[in-house]
C-alpha cells in the first residue's frame, strides 16, 4: 500500500526553518525578508487577541494596495458560512480573534512564491476558541502580481497592534 503524508507537498520535500520571531511587546507589523531560495513556504503562528478583533493578515513585497484576493470557509460548532473578497489590501490569516487570554493559530502554505510567471497562492488553516465560541476554518487567496515574493508583512487588518505574546516561525519547503 502506498501512502501519500498529506503534511508533506507532493512528492516530498524538506522543511527548512528559515526564521523565527517572539513577541516581547505589541509591534505593528512582522516582517521576513530573507526567505531564501526553496519552492514553497510555510508560516506558522500562535497569535494573542486584543480587546478589539485582532485579524493577522499578510502582505508580501510592502505592496498595500488593492493587489489581494481571499476566500473564507468558516465553522463554530453551530454554523457555517462562506465568503469571497477581491480587491482586498491584504490577505487575512484567521478571522476576528478579541479574547485577550486564549491564542489564536494558523498555518499557512505560500505556494511558487519566487515564480514570476504565475501569482502567488496561500491557503490557510485556522482556529481559535473564545471561552467556547471559537472558529475554525481555510483562508485563500492569491496575490494578483506575477512578481516574485520577496519579503512578507504580517499586519492587523483591523489596524491595530499585533499582540505581545505572539509567536510567528517561516520555514523553506524544498522541492523534491
Amino acid at each position: 500500500m502506498f501512502f501519500i503524508n498529506p503534511f508533506i507537498y507532493a512528492g516530498g520535500g524538506d522543511f527548512e526553518s528559515i526564521a523565527t520571531t517572539a513577541l516581547g511587546s505589541d509591534a505593528a507589523s512582522v516582517t521576513f525578508s530573507s526567505l531564501g531560495s526553496y519552492q514553497h513556504l510555510q508560516l506558522r503562528a500562535i497569535v494573542k487577541g486584543a480587546s478589539g478583533n485582532i485579524t493577522t493578515a499578510l502582505r508580501f513585497n510592502s505592496v498595500s494596495t488593492t493587489s489581494y484576493v481571499g476566500h473564507v470557509l468558516r465553522g463554530n460548532g453551530s454554523s457555517a458560512s462562506a465568503g469571497a473578497s477581491t480587491s482586498r489590501t491584504n490577505i487575512p490569516l484567521h478571522d476576528d480573534h478579541s479574547n485577550t487570554t486564549n491564542l489564536a493559530a494558523f498555518v499557512c502554505d505560500i505556494l511558487d512564491y519566487g515564480s514570476t510567471s504565475k501569482t502567488t497562492t496561500v491557503r490557510t488553516f485556522f482556529g481559535f476558541d473564545n471561552n467556547g465560541s471559537g472558529q475554525v476554518g481555510l483562508w485563500s487567496g492569491f496575490y494578483n502580481s506575477t512578481d516574485a515574493v520577496t519579503s512578507l508583512t504580517l499586519i492587523d487588518a483591523n489596524g491595530g497592534n499585533l499582540k505581545s505574546g505572539s509567536e510567528f516561525a517561516l520555514y523553506g519547503v524544498r522541492a523534491p
